[in-house]
């Protein structure tokens, strides 16, 4: 392995992630709005990206950078109860749907975190999120997969990389943070 070239890679991930900012903006535009009407931000994703999910609602619900108030933000991905009843009681492909189907309110957020956009259990989240009348945003890699044919907003990061997608979409989560934060924090 050679560390500088892979760091490298990431330098010049990161610049080609300047291609995203305007669906950052947007993204953190269609957030604060929805929180100042009274909804909340729903997250999921598998492995890294179920990290991913709780590290973003992390930020929003305690802080970013500045102490405000706490804002509504639920990571799909921390109730193990749920999950596992889920997944031994029904199947693993609802694990996401079925807490957007009790959660979820006309208005609400659903961010779906996947590097390929393929995973069936975010797409089956994203079409229950659509049914209820959630804004679905997409965070994916270069390619979109499946789940960005659906998603109200995609953030398709310049990699079709596993590691440097994650790497940027939690970048791209801090940003969004970041906007938010600014916002409430005022």
């Amino acid at each position: 392995m050679d560390i500088e070239k892979n760091i490298d890679v990431i330098i010049d991930n990161f610049t080609k992630l300047k291609s995203c900012k305007d669906n950052i903006q947007k993204i953190a535009e269609i957030s604060i709005k929805a929180i100042e009407n009274g909804n909340k931000i729903l997250l999921c994703g598998n492995g890294g990206s179920a990290s991913d999910a709780q590290h973003i609602a992390a930020e929003l619900v305690v802080k970013y950078k500045k102490l405000r108030r706490a804002l509504p933000a639920i990571a799909l991905t921390t109730d193990t109860s749920i999950m596992t009843a889920i997944g031994n009681d029904i199947s693993a492909e609802k694990i996401f749907e079925r807490q957007v189907d009790a959660l979820g309110v006309k208005g609400d957020i659903l961010i779906a975190i996947s590097t390929s956009g393929n995973s069936i259990n975010i797409i089956n989240a994203i079409n229950t999120a659509k049914e209820k009348g959630l804004v679905t945003i997409l965070f994916t890699g270069s390619n979109g997969g499946n789940g960005a044919k659906i998603s109200d907003i995609v953030l398709k990061v310049p990699s079709d990389i596993t590691n440097n997608i994650q790497e940027m979409h939690i970048a791209s989560g801090h940003l969004i943070c970041d906007l938010i934060e600014e916002h409430f924090a005022k």
